[in-house]
């Protein structure tokens, strides 16, 4: 067992990042795919594996995992040195980044392509970015700022160059959006803003108890909103043997592997090591999508990502340029938040 251990202490942190960023890149066409086996095997009409049971179950292995992980650092005195501003931090980022964020994202991968949602998704870092100028303070040079900007048009290249579609949503004037894109843009807010909250108030508290607080409340949160809206037979398929073989497949890579080797990268590895893994994260996920569904990039896609990938370049060159003091993701739970959708 030692040995073991040992090799996997050796293991360099930017290893276990790539890892991370692969799985966490390839959630969304997994997750797509359940949802249409789920289609393909009703159980009296309904879908066993809803995105609404499939994020319940994966919080719950997440939650599982991170206990596991974390046991002994847990301790009730930790809990009540918590001020109430703590727990109104933890409180609304677990709201955000555990309930609504995964919420409306599971919704847009049920309306829209993968590679949109995953292209769409890359405006949470110029939407983070921009409210960290105003909120915060933080100053930012010219390479990361017109990487911002470039994912920005990248992102809106996406979204209104798509072929018009029965989902479409009328903005303004000729300008079109459809569902799916709009859930995944309001998904990307979501986890930007709960970015922010987690720099306003939650430097302190330690990143194992930040992400069980995290996961815990995003779930209670998320499973009394739907028996709210929808009653308890919303979840009448929860126990199904066979979501559950499923689930437990989705939560050994995506959960389990995918966050273990996360939490690991993030222990010996810096900001900018951090925001380079992240950087491969939208290739990643379309070749993911390519393998896994099939899916082949649209006209509006290519032209996107390719604007998107740009933006990429220009804001690692930005951060490389960055003295230590002044990179953006300055904790772990930064890091954390900022890799985005992972699958739960």
């Amino acid at each position: 067992m030692n040995k073991v251990l040992n090799t996997i202490n050796r293991i360099p942190g930017k290893v276990y990042l790539l890892l991370a960023v692969i799985i966490f890149a390839a959630a969304n066409a997994v997750t797509r795919q359940l949802i249409n086996i789920g289609k393909q095997n009703l159980i009296d009409g309904r879908n066993p594996i809803s995105f609404c049971n499939v994020l319940v179950v994966g919080n719950l292995c997440a939650l599982i995992l991170l206990l596991l992980i974390y046991k002994n650092k847990l301790n009730w005195k930790i809990f009540k040195q918590f001020t109430f501003r703590d727990w109104l931090g933890l409180i609304s980022v677990g709201i955000l980044a555990g309930a609504l964020a995964p919420a409306l994202i599971f919704t847009a991968l049920d309306l829209t392509s993968v590679n949109n949602v995953i292209l769409i998704g890359r405006i949470e870092p110029p939407l983070t970015l921009v409210l960290a100028v105003i909120l915060l303070k933080d100053r930012v040079n010219s390479w990361v700022s017109l990487g911002s900007l470039f994912s920005f048009l990248g992102v809106l290249i996406t979204i209104f160059l798509q072929k018009p579609s029965e989902e479409m949503m009328m903005m303004s004037g000729e300008l079109a959006i459809g569902k799916g894109e709009l859930y995944a843009v309001l998904g990307s807010i979501a986890i930007a803003v709960a970015n922010i909250l987690s720099k306003i108030s939650l430097n302190q508290i330690a990143l194992g108890i930040f992400a069980i607080i995290r996961t815990a409340i995003g779930t209670v949160v998320f499973f009394v909103i739907v028996i709210k809206l929808y009653g308890v037979v919303h979840f009448i398929d929860v126990l199904s043997p066979f979501l559950w073989q499923w689930m437990f497949i989705y939560g050994a890579i995506i959960v389990v592997g995918g966050q273990l080797c996360w939490f690991m990268g993030l222990k010996s590895t810096g900001a900018s090591e951090v925001s380079f893994a992240n950087s491969f994260s939208p290739l990643l996920g379309i070749l993911a999508a390519y393998f896994i569904l099939g899916e082949v990039p649209n006209k509006a896609q290519y032209l996107g990502g390719l604007v998107i990938l740009m933006g990429i370049v220009f804001n690692q060159i930005g951060i490389n340029k960055l003295t230590p003091k002044k990179v953006l993701i300055s904790t772990d739970k930064e890091a954390d938040i900022q890799a985005g959708f992972k699958g739960i």
